[in-house]
């Protein structure tokens, strides 16, 4: 197995698709001439051409739009939204078109769209550039949502989005596209290619929708966590020697419950991390999970570590992000209870 960024893990599985199946398409503000503006898709419009990997026009609405009317005629359009910040426009297009083309039309057609949107704080990107709007699409009946952590679930997990024959949000945090990223940002980042996580599958890897991984398994209390949080959750566990199981969710929708709830009841404790606000973030519809099939097996109140209920600073950015420090004092705090 090769070690990639997640960048090349996500070029590498849309080459791929593009390859195996040509309804496969690829469009986007500057996806292809430039190859993104992260080069996600470098060098797939000079492989494929232009009727397949194209630029699109500064209009999201218009973007996702176009590709709901050719999932709907048969293709498999996988789209870039350059800032999961900018998908408001289509928002829209999504919830009223994509999510409910197979509901509507009673099976008649379906929407096998890809929706791929960078997520995420870290990068200094402030309130237009930093948000993780993962709880609007989870909230949406007809969607599923896609969080991946290191490349090789990044690859894997694309390709089951682009196989899927509904619509799939694939949210790719930016703070995760060249290294692993667990919060201390006065540290230096190291490379996906220097770390054992970076191995990506050759060929045709598949993950499969619905599918959370264990990152590090625990006796003391579980962490539920998904995108960068995961790295973040690993360095508070470590940090504290507390006994935590890590459980990375992958995919928000469908969600694996049966792992969720076999951790909970075998730990007794639960703590939630994620970096969106706290006020309806998908933390809450995960305690809700945990608090309906865990009750009786809880031994103390279940906990959220997530941003603030504020737009994303600039200037204060590491008081907003969750680190390991806020997310260490919550496994304190929840072993002591």
């Amino acid at each position: 197995m090769a070690k990639m960024t997640m960048i090349e893990a996500i070029q590498n599985a849309l080459d791929i698709a593009m390859g195996d199946d040509d309804k496969v398409v690829v469009f986007g503000e500057d996806v292809g001439y430039f190859g993104g503006v992260f080069r996600c898709t470098s060098g797939l419009q000079k492989k494929y051409g232009t009727s397949r990997c194209f630029d699109t026009p500064i209009s999201e609405l218009g973007i996702v739009g176009t590709a709901i009317g050719m999932a709907a005629y048969g293709l498999k359009p996988c789209v870039e939204i350059q800032f999961a910040d900018y998908m408001y426009p289509a928002y829209d297009q999504i919830v009223s078109e994509a999510a409910r083309l197979r509901y509507r039309s009673a099976g008649e057609f379906t929407c096998p769209l890809v929706v791929r949107m960078p997520t995420g704080g870290g990068i200094f990107g402030a309130q237009t550039h930093s948000q993780s709007p993962e709880a609007l699409f989870t909230h949406v009946a007809g969607l599923k949502t896609v969080v991946p952590s290191t490349p090789a679930d990044a690859k894997g997990l694309l390709l089951a989005a682009i196989a899927d024959p509904d619509p799939v949000i694939f949210l790719e945090p930016k703070r995760l596209y060249n290294g692993p990223f667990d919060g201390y940002h006065e540290k230096p980042v190291v490379s996906w290619k220097k770390h054992d996580l970076g191995e990506v599958p050759d060929g045709h890897h598949l993950v499969p929708l619905g599918n959370a991984a264990i990152r590090r398994e625990g006796q003391a209390v579980t962490v539920l966590a998904y995108g960068t949080m995961v790295h973040v959750a690993l360095a508070a566990a470590e940090a504290t020697g507390i006994d935590a199981e890590v459980i990375d969710l992958r995919t928000l929708l469908p969600l694996d419950t049966p792992t969720i709830v076999a951790s909970v009841q075998k730990t007794g404790r639960c703590v939630i991390v994620h970096e969106a606000t706290l006020t309806s973030g998908f933390g809450a519809e995960l305690a809700a999970v945990v608090q309906r099939d865990c009750f009786y097996n809880l031994e103390a109140p279940i906990l959220r570590v997530t941003g603030w209920d504020t737009p994303y600073p600039h200037a204060q950015e590491w008081d907003y992000f969750p680190g390991p420090e806020r997310v260490g004092r919550a496994l304190q705090q929840i072993m002591e209870a």
